[in-house]
């Protein structure tokens, strides 16, 4: 049972990614006076993209061929790791924050790799543009998720959740700054506005689009869903770390039920939040992404040292 659970949340983690980037879209649309296409249209581009043939270029080795199927799969384990609707799952032994960080590093690495095989300047470009922004998103991610890992005393997810379910509702400073480092890390490492434009192919401004401008067919689909499923991922993390209420700590089925509703409720409270900056805030300049990843390692450091002045104390 507890297996069967675990799998289900797996597979529903990965069947709903693009509901969710349609929802963010089709919020995006309405906000900026513009027509909404079909909560259902991310499918569509998916399946569409999977019944084409992938064209490769001549030179290009094995590298770039795998890459879509690595990175996809790295997803998908990081998705079997992170409680999505319940915790306390077969899977919850190894959903540890660095095992996850771990997760993104190894299909960043992928992608990165296979930008560089093909030979091409724009993939160049964005890989160094992407292995920048990683080297400063990393660190301010791990400093704010260890805010939440001290007050629990584990790295481990489930275990942490768990923590701040039993003392229930208190008002921590750490958290707040911690919750709002992760929401700056979320949209670097996602690639949304203001640091990249997931929509644009111009050359001063793309970074994740720049790597991937030579795929097609299924692989770009399978680079596409993984895309998805990170801002899935992330949306998660920020709904269920610092807003666990409503998660199942029963494998019952009207617990599980209500797990579902919850997280389905907080993720798109986010989406629409999310849509609401990415229409106020322009994309900003390249150079100025240092300053934005600082700003979220700062604030990450604050949660830390608030913990440890104001909690660690008691």
């Amino acid at each position: 049972m507890n297996w069967f659970v675990a799998v289900i949340q797996t597979t529903l983690f990965v069947a709903l990614a693009p509901l969710l980037s349609g929802w963010l879209k089709w919020c995006k649309c309405h906000l900026q006076n513009r027509r909404a296409p079909s909560l259902l249209q991310p499918y569509r581009d998916l399946l569409k993209l999977t019944r084409k043939q992938p064209v490769v270029a001549e030179h290009a080795s094995w590298l770039f061929i795998y890459t879509p199927y690595i990175v996809f799969s790295a997803m998908v384990l990081a998705a079997s790791v992170v409680p999505l609707i319940a915790v306390d799952l077969p899977t919850s032994a190894s959903a540890d924050v660095i095992v996850l960080v771990g997760f993104f590093a190894f299909a960043r690495f992928f992608l990165a790799l296979a930008a560089l095989d093909i030979g091409t300047a724009f993939g160049g470009m964005g890989a160094s543009r992407e292995m920048t922004i990683s080297s400063l998103a990393e660190p301010a991610m791990l400093m704010a998720v260890f805010t939440l890992t001290m007050t629990a005393s584990t790295t481990n997810l489930s275990l942490a959740i768990e923590h701040v379910l039993y003392e229930g509702l208190v008002l921590r400073p750490s958290f707040v700054f911690a919750m709002f480092a992760l929401m700056l890390v979320a949209i670097a490492e996602t690639g949304r506005i203001p640091v990249d434009n997931p929509t644009t192919h111009l050359e001063l401004t793309m970074i994740h689009e720049a790597m991937i401008l030579e795929y097609s067919g299924r692989h770009l689909a399978l680079i596409e869903w993984a895309s998805q499923l990170k801002l899935a991922l992330y949306g998660v993390l920020l709904a269920n770390i610092f807003a666990p209420w409503g998660i199942a700590r029963e494998l019952t089925l009207p617990a599980l039920g209500y797990g579902l509703l919850a997280i389905a409720g907080k993720l798109a409270v986010l989406a629409v939040c999310l849509a609401i900056s990415e229409t106020l805030v322009a994309k900003m300049r390249l150079f100025r992404v240092q300053e934005y990843l600082s700003f979220a390692y700062l604030l990450g450091l604050l949660g830390m040292l608030s913990h440890i002045i104001l909690e660690a104390a008691r």
